[in-house]
């Protein structure tokens, strides 16, 4: 049970509730700031002073006011008008985030939700009823209002949602009722404070990030391989060489790699081997991978603080009883850092296909060509690099910076806009191609260790090796590679890297 109180949700704690279906509870401190909250907004709502959101129309409309008896068909109208997504569902996983990211912010008590209504939302995400939520539709600022209004629509019985893996998504009153429960009665403000948010992005953004960071250590794992099997040099990864340059991810690569080639015979066979240096993407691998390092724990430090941070609009103040209308929805932070994350990750991969080409190429590595076993009969790997090519050069379109990119919405109103959420969907296909890559080293790096033979690689490199002939067996003569490597990508993706990094740097 993770407890949200809104100022202590960690990106592990949002990966466990994404990926780990773990349950979240609602800190009692969290409920009375949620409480005091809400009667300043009914305070509001009984008066006549006009205030954004409570008595006012939204976006172009806030000069226009409304009526008090309609103000929860206010809401209404506000969740279904603005459920105008398209595209593909989002992934279950990337829902979860998306609720319990909104349950957070909504729990630092400036939203002015009922308690009940936040209760029901966390309801939801406890009995695992997932909204169907369209992946196209926000430009990341007045909140992610589209995917966010799809999610809510479910607490209202409408919409779509998953029920716990159901195969089809249900309409919202069925998924509701499959799991208990019934339909939320909006009020004034509710259906504003539900869709007002960067958490659709920030979601994106995060499980990215996690992901990265599990990338990076498996790209460590493979690039220390590669090097050993191709009889390059480790000097360059003495500790007193990176210490001319200590920036803190060249010390880390570096660190790995003396790790991993730790006893190595590889390396040892070739002591006086007489070359003078290797291509770069032996020899600066500290440099590249260090450089990715040092970005990841950037980005990661932004989402830390954006996870517990208030996104609403207007936010409401206890204290004073303020209603004031502010930008904190406005998601250009995380735009930011979700495009430093992809650039970050696709020099992973483009690190790794280099290096690829050198295994696959006998005139540099001395291995058999393309290493298969019965050259010319059999083209072994030779479709690897081809298609690690394919996927390193498709991350070069995707890197380029949506935070760059704005269009005005909203009548004017809304006239500097962040473009967040693709920067967020770029960056989950940077991660997913850059694992895919990853695979593909770790693949024909497994498979030239086996050619060295009867030598052996470092410790840390033989422990890689074994994991790595758990999931894909070593081959016989020529067979198709797509399978394999889909399933090495989602070891890459998977916590084994770290928990391997972490073993063998004790």
């Amino acid at each position: 049970m993770i407890h949200i109180d809104g100022s202590s949700l960690t990106l592990a704690d949002l990966a466990s509730i994404a990926d780990g279906g773990e349950s979240v509870d609602l800190d009692p401190a969290a409920a009375r700031r949620v409480d005091a909250a809400r009667a300043v907004v009914d305070r509001k709502a009984r008066g006549d002073e006009p205030v954004y959101g409570i008595n006012t129309g939204f976006g172009a409309l806030a000069e226009t006011p409304v009526a008090r008896d309609v103000l929860g068909e206010l809401q209404v109208n506000l969740l279904r008008s603005h459920a105008a997504g398209v595209g593909d569902p989002l992934p279950v996983r990337a829902v979860r985030a998306t609720m319990a990211l909104r349950v957070n912010v909504l729990a630092k008590g400036f939203s002015g939700i009922r308690r009940e209504t936040l209760e029901r939302l966390i309801a939801l995400l406890n009995r695992r009823v997932h909204p169907r939520v369209p992946s196209r539709g926000s430009v990341g600022a007045s909140g992610d209002l589209a995917p966010l209004a799809h999610l809510a629509l479910v607490l209202i019985g409408e919409g779509e949602a998953w029920v716990d893996g159901s195969p089809t998504a249900l309409p919202g009153r069925d998924a509701l009722s499959r799991a208990g429960l019934q339909p939320i009665q909006l009020e004034a403000k509710e259906g504003l404070a539900l869709i007002n948010g960067t958490q659709f992005s920030t979601a994106l953004a995060v499980l990215a990030c996690v992901d990265a960071r599990r990338l990076w250590e498996a790209g460590m794992a493979a690039a220390a391989l590669s090097t050993e099997v191709l009889m390059g040099s480790f000097q360059p990864a003495r500790p007193e060489v990176q210490a001319l340059r200590p920036y803190p991810g060249a010390l880390e690569a570096a660190r790995r790699l003396r790790a991993y080639s730790e006893d190595s015979a590889l390396v040892a066979s070739h002591a006086d081997c007489g070359r003078v240096q290797d291509a770069y993407s032996l020899r600066c691998v500290p440099q590249v991978m260090g450089a990715s390092w040092d970005a990841l724990a950037y980005v990661e430090s932004q989402l830390a603080v954006e996870v517990n941070s208030v996104n609403d609009n207007p936010l409401v103040f206890a204290g004073s009883g303020e209603v004031i209308s502010a930008g904190l929805f406005h998601a250009q932070p995380v735009a930011l850092a979700a495009d430093i994350l992809k650039i970050a990750v696709a020099e992973v991969a483009s690190l790794a296909e280099r290096r690829i080409d050198r295994l696959l190429d006998e005139r540099v590595s001395g291995l058999p060509a393309v290493l298969a076993g019965q050259p010319g009969l059999e083209s072994g790997y030779m479709l690897a690099q081809y298609t690690a090519a394919a996927l390193v050069s498709e991350n070069k379109t995707l890197c380029h910076p949506a935070s760059v990119d704005s269009i005005p919405t909203g009548a004017g109103m809304e006239d500097h806009v962040s473009m967040a959420p693709i920067a967020g969907r770029h960056a989950r296909q940077v991660v997913d191609n850059a694992a895919n890559v990853v695979a593909l080293e770790l693949m024909c790096a497994a498979r030239a260790l086996e050619f060295r033979r009867p030598l052996r690689a470092g410790l840390g490199s033989e422990r890689l090796y074994g994991l790595v002939r758990r999931v894909v067996p070593e081959p016989e003569g020529d067979r198709p590679l797509s399978n394999a490597c889909e399933m090495l990508a989602r070891w890459v993706l998977s916590t084994a890297p770290v928990r391997l990094a972490d073993e063998v740097l004790s």
